[in-house]
């Protein structure tokens, strides 16, 4: 059988630290609040210079590096972001330059945080048919620049990244097993940036209204989170005929140590096999799950035929899952 398989990774995260201390001098918080609320101690910021693109291009050289696989291979570059540079052209455009990927197509998808793996789905589907044989997934986000500084309850959980895979059409058993993606628009508003499209254009009123930045109704997503990622993780797990036991690593988006742990309770996960860095990045959106995945890689923890699992969810709402042999 056809399948993709992940032939390497890659991340990059900015170099300017952003601790619970300085943001205890911003709002009205602390950080042993921040950890117990989310166990995030640290994020990473982009640098003035930095934007969607930047990052991405980084993360996006380290896995063909890492994969052995030359730009000029590539049949396309997905970029997973609700952060472009700019609404057009996509992101991923900008990215295939960089490279010198001169032979892929290029282009941009939005599922928040979800992305990623949204991004996994559709370059499967396209591996699987024949229309292509390698392909450049890649998460990134610059969240930063659409967060209010002065809102203790959205500051304090993002961050920047990219994270990135080389994907390759292989005959076997390794590789994507099955992905599995959903979307509900009816809670489109738990989480959202109403300013900055066509609903409501950049213009001196969406600015004083703060309506350029990230806004999110934290108890209401927290709940609905553990719900669809419990549920999308089984669904992933009946569709292979496998059971908890069999996945050596459980890599979800990595949103609230909370989310995480009660999620990998209700699934019977050791908590040793359950992948955390958020304690260091934050919440980098489509970026969590590569950028995760990669220091999973390089750390030397992942084997073949280890049995993957990854969940997100994210605004739209949207969610979902995968598995991987690896």
């Amino acid at each position: 059988m056809l399948r993709s398989r992940i032939i390497g990774t890659g991340s990059y995260l900015p170099e300017r630290v952003l601790t619970n201390a300085e943001i205890e001098r911003m709002v009205e918080t602390s950080d042993q609040w921040i950890v117990e609320r989310t166990g995030i101690r640290e994020r990473r910021i982009a640098a003035p210079s930095e934007a969607t693109s930047d990052l991405a291009a980084v993360a996006g050289r380290r896995a063909l590096e890492a994969s052995g696989v030359r730009a000029s291979d590539l049949d396309v570059i997905l970029v997973a972001t609700a952060t472009p540079d700019m609404l057009f052209p996509a992101t991923a455009c900008l990215v295939q330059t960089r490279l010198g990927a001169t032979h892929a197509f290029a282009f941009d998808l939005s599922a928040a945080c979800t992305g990623f793996l949204y991004g996994l789905s559709v370059a499967d589907q396209y591996i699987r048919s024949g229309a292509a044989r390698t392909v450049l997934v890649i998460g990134a986000e610059v969240l930063s620049r659409f967060i209010d500084w002065t809102d203790r309850t959205t500051c304090i959980l993002f961050g920047d990244g990219a994270g990135a895979v080389v994907l390759r059409g292989e005959q076997g058993d390794r590789g994507i097993l099955s992905t599995h993606i959903h979307a509900d628009g009816s809670l489109w508003d738990f989480i959202h940036v109403p300013g900055g499209g066509s609903r409501h254009p950049p213009s001196e009123d969406t600015l004083v209204r703060r309506l350029q930045f990230l806004r999110m109704k934290g108890s209401e997503t927290f709940k609905v989170a553990v719900r669809t990622l419990e549920e999308t993780a089984l669904e992933a797990l009946k569709a292979n005929g496998l059971a908890i036991a069999d996945v050596r690593w459980f890599v979800p988006h990595q949103a609230n140590r909370r989310i995480i742990e009660a999620v990998g309770a209700r699934l019977g996960l050791p908590a040793e096999r359950v992948v955390m860095n958020l304690e260091r990045v934050g919440n980098t959106s489509a970026a969590s799950i590569p950028v995760a995945l990669d220091e999973l890689v390089r750390a030397g923890r992942v084997s073949p035929d280890h049995t993957l699992l990854f969940a997100a969810f994210g605004a739209g709402l949207t969610w979902g899952s995968a598995i991987v042999r690896w």
